[in-house]
């Protein structure tokens, strides 16, 4: 799997968003609202998620293995902190 494409739309405000993040996988996939959050520790990427009837958040696309979450958090918050 390779990130062929990372599109950054930073937040400006006073919230923990830092930006939206749409990505590409292989010229061939696309993942939209991916978010890069400012959390305890830094920079985190949350996964595009929906609250369920009862007030939790589920993930709606997440990576199955943590190589594969760390590919895509590299590519968003190298992304991110180039466009700074």
């Amino acid at each position: 799997m390779k990130i062929t494409d990372v599109r950054i739309r930073k937040i400006d405000g006073q919230t923990r968003l830092r930006a939206v993040v749409s990505i590409t996988i292989d010229d061939a996939f696309a993942v939209h609202e991916l978010r890069v959050i400012e959390g305890k520790d830094g920079l985190f990427v949350a996964m595009p998620s929906r609250e369920a009837n009862d007030g939790t958040f589920r993930d709606l696309a997440h990576p199955i293995n943590t190589e594969t979450r760390a590919a895509i958090e590299k590519a968003v918050l190298d992304k991110y902190n180039a466009a700074e």
